[in-house]
C-alpha cells in the first residue's frame, strides 16, 4: 500500500504547478513551501496555562518543511483566561511567565527541527470570562461593562452553568498596561523561538470587543466612531511591531461574525478600515475569517465577501473559515483572493493535510466530541496518516 502511495505522489510531484494551494509563497522573511496554513486551534491540554511535552508531538506531526503553522490561542497576562462554546478554558497556554517561554521552547524546536514556521498567536478573552478565572476573584476585563447576555458557561467543580460575569470598563491607564502585556507576551514568544506572533482580534474576545460597535459603548478617545474603536487594537499592533519588527507580525479578525454577543453595525467598513490601517503598519500579514461562519461552527449561505478588505491590504492576505477540500482552497487563491488558507478542523483531523490535499486523497473525519478534552493523546495525536 505504501509503495502504491509513494508512486502516486511522485506522478503529482510533476503536476505541482497546477495546484494553487501547493506553490511556493513568499511572505515577507518567509519563505513558504506551500500555501495551507495550520489554524490557531484551542485543544485545551495545556494544564495550569503551561504548554506540556505532548504538544511536541501534536504540532511536530503537522509540520512540513517550509509550512506555516499558528499556535492555540496563548494568554498574554494573568487575566486573560476565559470561557468558549461553553468549554472551560483552564488549560489553554499562557506566555506571560518564564516558565511559559520554557515550556514552549522544546515545542517550537521541534517545528523548526522539521522546517515549519511557527507563530504565536496571543489572547485575552475579555468579557468573555467569569470572576471565579480572574485573579482574586476580580471581574473581567473590556471595554465595557456591559456583561455578555443570554449566554452560558460552564463554571464549577461539577460543572453547572452560570452566567457571564459583568466585566470592568477599562480606564485610560489600563488600555495601557494591557498594550504592555501584549508587548511583553510578544517578547516572550520571540525567546521561546517563535518566528512570530498572531494578535488575536477576532471571535468576540478583548480586542474585537474594543471593534465591534454591539459591545464598545465608550465615549472616550477608545470608542464611538470607527477610527477610535480601532484604535486600542491599532496601538497593540505598532507597540508589538516596534517590539519585534512589523515582519513578524500578523492579525486575525473577524468583522463579520458575531461570536460571543459582538456584532457590528457596518463589518464592511470595519474590514476594509482595519485592513487599510494594518496595511500601513507593514505587518506580514492580516488573517480573516470568512463573513459565512457566522459562529465557530456555523456556516450559513451569504452574499458577503473578503474581496474588498483583500484589496485594501498590500500584504500576505490568510482566508480561514469552513475550508475543507482541496478544490475551494485553490478556487481562492488562484481568484486572486487570498494568498494562504487556513485550515483547522480538517488539520486537526489530519496531521498530514498538506500530502493528503497534494494527492487529492480522503481525509478523516474529525470527531468534536474530543476537540476540547484534557487527554494528551485522544482526538488530539491519534488521528491517522495516509500511510497508516
Amino acid at each position: 500500500m505504501k509503495k502504491e502511495v509513494r508512486k502516486e505522489e511522485e506522478e503529482q510531484d510533476a503536476t505541482m504547478e497546477s495546484i494553487p494551494i501547493l506553490t511556493p509563497y513568499i511572505m515577507k522573511i518567509f519563505h513558504l513551501s506551500h500555501r495551507i496554513v495550520l489554524a490557531p486551534l484551542s485543544r485545551l491540554r495545556s494544564y495550569n496555562f503551561t504548554a506540556q511535552p505532548h504538544a511536541i508531538l501534536y504540532y511536530k506531526q503537522r509540520t512540513t518543511k517550509g509550512g506555516l503553522l499558528i499556535s492555540e490561542s496563548s494568554g498574554i497576562s494573568d487575566t486573560a483566561q476565559g470561557e468558549m462554546d461553553l468549554t472551560r478554558l483552564p488549560n489553554t497556554p499562557g506566555i506571560w511567565k518564564k516558565e511559559h517561554v520554557e515550556a514552549w521552547k522544546p515545542i517550537v524546536d521541534a517545528v523548526h527541527d522539521n522546517g515549519g514556521i511557527f507563530f504565536c498567536q496571543l489572547w485575552h478573552s475579555g468579557r468573555v470570562s467569569n470572576t471565579i478565572y480572574q485573579p482574586n476573584g476580580r471581574s473581567p476585563i473590556s471595554s465595557t461593562d456591559k456583561p455578555i447576555l443570554n449566554q452560558l458557561f460552564i463554571g464549577g467543580s461539577g460543572g453547572e452553568t452560570s452566567q457571564y460575569s459583568p466585566p470592568h470598563r477599562l480606564t485610560i491607564e489600563e488600555i495601557s498596561e494591557v498594550i504592555n502585556d501584549f508587548k511583553i507576551a510578544a517578547r516572550n514568544a520571540i525567546e521561546a523561538g517563535f518566528d512570530g506572533v498572531e494578535i488575536h482580534g477576532a471571535n468576540g474576545y478583548l480586542i474585537d470587543q474594543f471593534l465591534k460597535d454591539q459591545v464598545n459603548d465608550r465615549t472616550d478617545q477608545y470608542g464611538g466612531n470607527l477610527e477610535n474603536r480601532c484604535r486600542f487594537p491599532l496601538e497593540v499592533v505598532e507597540a508589538i511591531s516596534n517590539e519585534i519588527g512589523p515582519e513578524r507580525v500578523g492579525m486575525r479578525l473577524s468583522p463579520f461574525a458575531n461570536y460571543n454577543d459582538s456584532g457590528d453595525s457596518d463589518p464592511h467598513s470595519l474590514g476594509v478600515f482595519m485592513a487599510e490601517s494594518l496595511s500601513k503598519l507593514g505587518i506580514a500579514y492580516c488573517h480573516v475569517i470568512e463573513p459565512r461562519m457566522v459562529t465557530q461552527f456555523e456556516r450559513v449561505e451569504t452574499r458577503d465577501s473578503l474581496v474588498s478588505m483583500r484589496k485594501a491590504f498590500e500584504g500576505t492576505f490568510i482566508v480561514a473559515g469552513g475550508y475543507h477540500d482541496r478544490d475551494e482552497a485553490n478556487r481562492v487563491v488562484e481568484n486572486g483572493d487570498a494568498d494562504l488558507v487556513a485550515f483547522g478542523r480538517a488539520f486537526l483531523a489530519n496531521p498530514d493535510l498538506p500530502r493528503r490535499l497534494k494527492l487529492n486523497a480522503p481525509l478523516n473525519k474529525y470527531d468534536r466530541s474530543t476537540f476540547y478534552t484534557d487527554d494528551p493523546v485522544v482526538g488530539y495525536t491519534d488521528y491517522p496518516f495516509l500511510d497508516d
